[in-house]
């Protein structure tokens, strides 16, 4: 109680200037005004969360004298599973939801309201995770967290939905931006992934925000800190063969990407219930992966460098393939192992209770994939390519095929690499590697499970509208039931005031038996002589078709389409609950249809 009476005084008057600008601007003023605040917010969360990581991770590393130490390796990962286990459950309750699909969950089934706590939960229990070594990436968490700034900014200030989903991209639009100093990377994020559909004028928040996001990282952030390669090498004309050759190389990685996580995921399933005791299988699993593979310690980027820079023979110092020497084939096949496991480690470290994404692990897998394929062209003497460029341009590849952002992939990689000289192989590779994914995986590692539950918003609007709907919002209940065992009196009594032509007809147990319809009844309904002879349950008539409280919007219009009705009982099992009517949907489409656009 008295941390939340000092801490009222000051929300109050943070909370002041800006009802006063609600009330004394227009909304697009307010929105710009808006997009900076949050592009602000959510770029300082990224710096928090990049300084804690790689503090974590120097005092671990004790000048590199612990990390030499294989059993470390095995150690630190575990603990820092555990770790996030116990915040988690002990500080949330073990509820929160973690990656970019629970943004997405949140759009379009909770009108983009993201839960509170999801501003700093991520924060802590992220850099807990890859602090201590985990195998995942810190995007994700990042994007979570800019969503929620942006969402709960938008729910402050009584936003509409509209405004508050434009507010949620700003926030992880500014996000990326700030982990990558990628500001163009960050707003098409944000329209790639996030929104469904959008406006020309929401360019300018997104922006706005983005920018804003990336000065906070560019001003604060120590170049170690940032991910960010110089370009050393140009394309040549004569490479394009050899990068559609490796974008069909990382559509079929991706591919791989996306199937074996999802396997890996549901081996972890069986410990819904024992968290500890996934979260130390997982970490021992995860610790053994990384004693064999040390660069799979951490986000990777350090790897990622060494490949960059044509120094992979570095890789294996703190490997037990060191014994070997650095020979050539045996740096080349240690690369193509790491491609290969970084999607367990990764997986491992997620499932287990880690809290982490796969941004950084696609463009891991990117880099090894492009320098295999680079350097083993160059051994075999087919050609000789700029290994350099090829890994970098891998990167985009993975990327776009496993998160199915072609667009971020390429302005990512060319920001990052501080030019737009491998901007065509980007394209190439980009374009190739998504469109033999899109035909495998029609949604992304992130979207699959949504999709196959109906959870997911799409660039077909009717059927994003149909998806958002729910039977549960549109049950009529002011029907009138009238017991099978009534006489005809007693229906006419019940007739007489309602006014509705349709009675379903519900048993003891509230069961539907049939229905009336006024139009099959009418002529009867005037003979008085027949009132006490007559049971309602001879003049019923059996229903074209029910709706249970469960199915889709899709099969409910299926089911109107099929049947001819215009009004159709819905079930519970067997138990009535009401009906659903075509007009009652037809309010309810034209209402989201009108939410929904414009975003």
């Amino acid at each position: 109680m008295i941390r939340l009476t000092l801490r009222m005084p000051y929300y109050k008057k943070t909370k002041i200037p800006l009802l006063w600008l609600r009330r004394h601007t227009s909304d697009r003023e307010f929105m710009l005004i808006s997009s900076v605040l949050v592009g602000l917010t959510a770029g300082m969360a990224a710096v928090v969360l990049k300084t804690l990581v790689h503090y974590i991770h120097e005092l671990l590393a004790y000048g590199n004298r612990l990390l030499d130490q294989p059993y470390w390796l095995v150690i630190f990962p575990l603990i820092g599973i555990l770790l996030t286990v116990f915040v988690a459950r002990t500080l949330f309750q073990g509820k929160p939801s973690r990656g970019t699909a629970s943004v997405l969950f949140n759009i379009s089934q909770k009108s983009s309201m993201v839960e509170r706590y999801n501003m700093y939960f991520h924060v802590i229990t992220s850099a807990l995770t890859v602090g201590f070594g985990g195998s995942a990436g810190l995007e994700s968490p990042i994007v979570v967290t800019g969503s929620a700034i942006g969402s709960n900014y938008g729910r402050e200030y009584h936003l509409n939905y509209r405004d508050r989903t434009l507010l949620l991209a700003s926030g992880a639009a500014a996000g990326i931006a700030a982990v990558f100093n990628a500001p163009i990377a960050g707003v098409l994020f944000a329209i790639e992934v996030l929104l469904t559909d959008i406006s020309i004028s929401a360019f300018i928040p997104l922006i706005i925000a983005a920018v804003v996001g990336t000065l906070c990282s560019k001003i604060i952030l120590q170049e170690e800190i940032l991910f960010y390669i110089g370009q050393r090498e140009f394309f040549a004309a004569a490479h394009v063969p050899f990068y559609v050759l490796l974008g069909i190389l990382c559509g079929m990685m991706s591919v791989y990407y996306t199937r074996m996580a999802l396997r890996v995921e549901e081996l972890f399933e069986g410990y819904h219930n024992k968290v500890y005791t996934r979260a130390m299988v997982g970490g021992v699993l995860l610790g053994l992966l990384i004693m064999l593979f040390p660069p799979l310690f951490g986000e990777g980027y350090t790897s990622v460098s060494l490949l960059e820079s044509n120094n992979a023979q570095m890789l294996l110092q703190d490997s037990w393939l060191a014994f070997f020497g650095t020979n050539e084939w045996l740096v080349l096949g240690f690369v193509g192992a790491l491609a290969l496991v970084k999607v367990f480690a990764t997986t491992i470290t997620i499932a287990s209770g880690g809290n982490g994404g796969n941004f950084a692990p696609s463009m891991f897998v990117g880099a090894t994939t492009g320098f295999f394929f680079s350097r083993l062209v160059n051994l075999l003497e087919i050609s000789r390519l700029p290994v350099s460029s090829f890994s970098m341009v891998g990167m985009a590849g993975i990327l776009s095929g496993v998160m199915h952002a072609p667009l971020t992939a390429v302005f990512l990689i060319a920001e990052i690499t501080g030019g737009y000289t491998l901007m065509i192989p980007l394209m190439i590779v980009s374009a190739t590697s998504y469109a033999l994914v899109k035909y495998f995986e029609p949604y992304s590692l992130d979207t699959k499970k949504l999709a196959q539950k109906g959870q997911l918003l799409t660039h077909n609007k009717d059927r994003t509208i149909l998806r958002i709907m729910k039977i549960r919002h549109l049950i009529e209940t002011e029907f009138q039931p009238v017991s099978p065992d009534a006489t005809l009196g007693e229906l006419v009594q019940v007739i007489a005031h309602s006014r509705r032509n349709l009675f379903p007809v519900v048993n003891a147990e509230q069961k539907l038996e049939g229905v009336i319809l006024l139009e099959n009844v009418r002529e009867i309904m005037f003979k008085a002589e027949k009132y006490d002879t007559v049971k309602v349950k001879e003049l019923m008539v059996r229903p074209p078709a029910m709706v249970q409280y469960d199915d889709s919007m899709a099969d409910v219009m299926k089911k109107f389409d099929e049947s001819n009705a215009w009004n159709l009982p819905v079930l519970r099992q067997d138990q009535y609950l009401g009906f659903v009517s075509k007009s009652s949907i037809f309010t309810k489409y034209r209402k989201l249809l009108i939410k929904t656009t414009n975003v």
